[in-house]
C-alpha cells in the first residue's frame, strides 16, 4: 500500500497508542515489524501525544515489547512543551503543572519548578492524581493572565479495557472553568511533526505520518504538509472516517497492511 505513494516515502512518523500497542499489548510482532521497516530503508520516529511517560520511559516500554530505539527516535508532548517554555521563559523558573510526575520531573530537569503562587505558566495534561484543588489552582492562575499550555487535546486513549479519559478531558475542565483556550503542544499542531522531520532528514512530501486518530494524528500531519496514513486498529470508526475530509492518503486495517509487511 505504501508503495503507491509518489514521491517515495523516506521517513515514517508513527503514533504509538492504537498503532503499535494498546495498553501493554503489542499489536503484532513488533520486532518483526521494525526489522521490516529497516530492511526497506525507511527512517522511523515515534511521535506520541502521550505525556504520561518521558522519553526514557517510552523507550523502556518499547524495549519491553522487543524494540530497541535510540533517544532521538521518540518525541512526545513534553519535549514540545519545553520548546514553548524555552521560547517564552529561556531562564527557567516557576510553573504550575496539572500533569503526571514524569512530566514534572522532565520540567524540573530543564529548570522549571512547580510553584503555584509564583507560576509564570500553567501546563495541563493527563493527571491520574487529579483533584478539585488542582483544577481550582490552575483556573485561578489562568484567569490571572498566566500562560496556559495544554499537552494535547486527546479526549481519550485506547486500552484493552476500552477508551479511557485522556489529557483533553482534563484540559476541557480547566478551559471551561477559566474561559481561556490553551496553547497546544501536541498533535494536531504541526510543531511535533516539524521536529520529527528535522530528525529524520526528510521533507513533508517524503514523510508518511501514521496514526489511529483523525483529529490529532491525521489533521496534524496535514497541517505539517506530510502524507498521512490512518490505521483502524485504534479509536477511529468507519463512520467517523466516512464523515472526515480531506481523507488520509492511505487507510488500512493496521500498520502491517499499510507498510506491506507480513
Amino acid at each position: 500500500m505504501i508503495r503507491t505513494l509518489s514521491p517515495a516515502i523516506r521517513g515514517l512518523i508513527l503514533d504509538m497508542d492504537g498503532v503499535l500497542y494498546k495498553g501493554n499489548e503489542p499489536l503484532g510482532d513488533l520486532p518483526r515489524l521494525f526489522s521490516g521497516i529497516n530492511e526497506r530503508g525507511w527512517r522511523v520516529i515515534m511521535a506520541t501525544n502521550n505525556a504520561i511517560r518521558n522519553t526514557e520511559e517510552h523507550r523502556a516500554k518499547m524495549k519491553s515489547l522487543g524494540v530497541d530505539l535510540e533517544p532521538w527516535q521518540i518525541i512526545n508532548t513534553i519535549q514540545v512543551v519545553l520548546a514553548i517554555l524555552k521560547r517564552h521563559f529561556p531562564n527557567g523558573g516557576p510553573i504550575y503543572g496539572v500533569v503526571t510526575p514524569s512530566t514534572i520531573a522532565a520540567l524540573e530537569e530543564a529548570g522549571y519548578y512547580n510553584d503555584e503562587k509564583n507560576a509564570q505558566a500553567v501546563i495541563v495534561g493527563l493527571d491520574r492524581s487529579l483533584t478539585y484543588e488542582k483544577l481550582e489552582n490552575a483556573t485561578l492562575l489562568i484567569r490571572a493572565g498566566k500562560m496556559y499550555i495544554g499537552t494535547n487535546p486527546d479526549a481519550s486513549f485506547p486500552t484493552p479495557r476500552g477508551l479511557l479519559p485522556g489529557a483533553g478531558s482534563v484540559i476541557a475542565a480547566v478551559t471551561t472553568a477559566s474561559g481561556v483556550q490553551p496553547i497546544f503542544a501536541g498533535k494536531p499542531e504541526p510543531a511535533m511533526y516539524e521536529i520529527c522531520m528535522e530528525r529524520l532528514g526528510s521533507t513533508p512530501e517524503t514523510t508518511l505520518a501514521i496514526g489511529d486518530r483523525l483529529d490529532t494524528d491525521i489533521l496534524g500531519g496535514v497541517r505539517a504538509g506530510c502524507r498521512t496514513g490512518l490505521v483502524m486498529s485504534g479509536v477511529t470508526s468507519p463512520q467517523e472516517l466516512a464523515a472526515w475530509h480531506p481523507k488520509p492518503d492511505l487507510v488500512a486495517d493496521d500498520i502491517w497492511q499499510m507498510l506491506d509487511i507480513r
